[in-house]
């Protein structure tokens, strides 16, 4: 096993398309277009067994803001691992790549999942105040996503209120 972080300008266009297909697989065809742009743009953290691509995370900068103050986010993205796969290790490897480059190069980590205890292993934690997104210059409350958001404090974000309200900037698709 093998695991590559690269930014997206450095991926190849077959690579591109492979990680793409894999992530279709592993969502069994929930994986919108807008899910895709929102998993390109940052760093992918590849892992591939045998040159072929097992696993994938990637962690795109974001603005978030807790209570009113912004903090660059390491916003994880498009985290998947080949179905026949599940279980040797691989979504754990990007994750900690993933979850170490975070730390080095952001205020905070966040990422959306109902999947709490995989993400609980690598020191995420679940967000319980409300949720918001930024749009035409106030906030609009996001309540759907309420309770599906995880953080990684550390440095600046250490002892951010779990249960204050949080907001992300707009963008298409899934705002968070």
């Amino acid at each position: 096993m093998t695991v590559r972080a690269l930014p997206t300008t450095e991926v190849s266009s077959s690579m591109l398309e492979e990680i793409h297909q894999l992530l279709v697989a592993t969502f069994e065809g929930d994986f919108a277009d807008s899910d895709w742009e929102h998993t390109v743009g940052g760093i992918h953290f590849i892992v591939e067994d045998a040159g072929v691509v097992v696993s994938h995370a990637s962690v795109v900068p974001r603005t978030l803001e807790v209570d009113s103050r912004p903090f660059q986010v390491g916003y994880v993205e498009g985290v998947g691992t080949d179905i026949t796969r599940h279980g040797e290790g691989f979504a754990s490897a990007a994750m900690t790549a993933a979850t170490a480059y975070v730390r080095s190069n952001y205020e905070m980590g966040t990422l959306g999942t109902d999947l709490f205890g995989f993400y609980n292993r690598f020191g995420w934690e679940n967000w319980t105040g409300p949720t918001y997104v930024r749009r035409d210059g106030g906030l609009t409350r996001t309540a759907d996503d309420d309770g599906y958001l995880m953080v990684l404090r550390f440095g600046p974000s250490a002892t951010v209120d779990l249960s204050a309200p949080i907001s992300c900037e707009d963008r298409s698709g899934d705002v968070w």
